[in-house]
């Protein structure tokens, strides 16, 4: 099911009070809501990437960096999400608007749409 982008944040002149304004209502797939097999399509203003939830919260990523650097599949776990500075909430895997920030400290764009593959509709 994608999830639409509402968010138009510019990243560099986020205030911590829209922040706060903007936390509650970011559309978004917490870390809780993925189960090994899954898969979350991540769409930024740069890039595609695809995310395969392994165990113990790593995720085996393709596209974007990874595919550049010759890197895809990479197995790799996710920080959280940034406004594209120092704040990230680490509850969430991607959000529109949000950069995603993997454990190799490399940042995406801002994502602009996100699909959620549940692992038990593959064959």
């Amino acid at each position: 099911m994608p999830i639409p982008e509402k968010s138009r944040l510019h990243p560099a002149g986020v205030t911590l009070a829209e922040v706060l304004r903007q936390a509650p209502r970011l559309s978004a797939v917490r870390r809780s809501e993925l189960t090994v097999g899954d898969v979350m399509v991540v769409r930024t203003r740069n890039s595609l990437y695809m995310l395969r939830a392994d165990a113990h919260g790593y995720y085996h990523a393709t596209g974007g960096w990874f595919d550049r650097k010759g890197l895809s599949p990479h197995r790799i776990a996710i920080n959280g999400c940034t406004w594209g500075g120092a704040i990230i909430k680490v509850d969430v895997l991607a959000a529109c608007g949000l950069c995603v920030e993997f454990s190799n400290r490399v940042v995406t764009s801002p994502v602009r749409a996100i699909v959620v593959l549940r692992a038990a509709t593959f064959n």
